[in-house]
């Protein structure tokens, strides 16, 4: 695992996909981040809408990491060299996860030196930023971020045309997201089955579980949940594997 990984984070760095990643994803963060504190009609130092848009933005962005996954390999036929080696399906699939999960996390780590003007400006006399709910967000952003790449690997499994599995990543995140709204609608709003629909809705949702993070609050319930997704998606990319392997 820890040859595919490094293996992973070379390509990234020697190919184009993760500068692109990287540069675009902090532009549009930082930019973002000013747009809705500091350079607002009323300057404020509130960032809660700043991690809803990012959390859009990497429905759209996370794909870029994830969409050569496996369709690079099958595209360029490697991935029959892998079936015929020792290294475990799980391991190839675990270890590209962890590298596309890193890349993310360089991200995140980059994107705090954008709060830097936010923090200066609170000197100049604005109200303070909430701390809490800083941390609270950024851990749920890498946990969401977690499902969205093993969600777009799987996509990646399925087909050797990697701008294809980006757009139907990018689809799937967005179907999700619109399956979350569902639940907000007025006729979900009472009590019986509308109560039993919107219930499971909420509980099936990956963005739903954000709130709670949102707030400043630790919830081991969602970490829970998050970890689950992801590991199921991983399960499917490597069951995927290896039924091919075995045909």
């Amino acid at each position: 695992m820890i040859a595919i990984y490094s293996k992973e984070m070379k390509q990234y760095f020697t190919t184009a996909t993760g500068y692109i990643f990287l540069i675009v994803s902090l532009v549009s963060s930082s930019l973002v981040l000013s747009l809705t504190t500091i350079m607002q009609s009323e300057p404020s130092s509130d960032t809660s809408n700043y991690f809803t848009i990012v959390l859009i933005l990497m429905m759209v962005l996370l794909p870029i990491l994830t969409m050569r996954s496996f369709s690079d390999e099958k595209r360029t036929k490697t991935d029959q060299l892998l079936f015929t080696s020792p290294v475990r399906i799980f391991s190839l699939v675990f270890g590209k996860f962890l590298s596309a999960l890193t890349m993310f996390i360089i991200y995140i780590a980059l994107s705090l030196f954008s709060f830097i003007p936010l923090f200066a400006f609170v000197a100049e006399g604005a109200s303070g930023p909430n701390v809490a709910m800083i941390i609270g967000n950024i851990i749920a952003l890498i946990l969401v971020g977690m499902c969205f790449i093993a969600i777009g690997i799987f996509i990646s499994s399925l087909t050797e045309n990697m701008f294809a599995s980006a757009v139907i990543t990018v689809a799937t995140l967005f179907v999700l997201l619109l399956i979350n709204g569902i639940s907000s609608l007025s006729f979900l709003q009472g009590d019986g089955f509308a109560y039993v629909v919107r219930t499971v809705i909420n509980w099936l949702s990956i963005f739903s579980r954000f709130d709670a993070f949102a707030f400043g609050y630790f919830d081991i319930g969602a970490l829970i949940y998050y970890l689950s997704v992801s590991g199921i998606f991983i399960f499917l990319t490597e069951r995927y594997f290896q039924a091919k392997r075995l045909s």
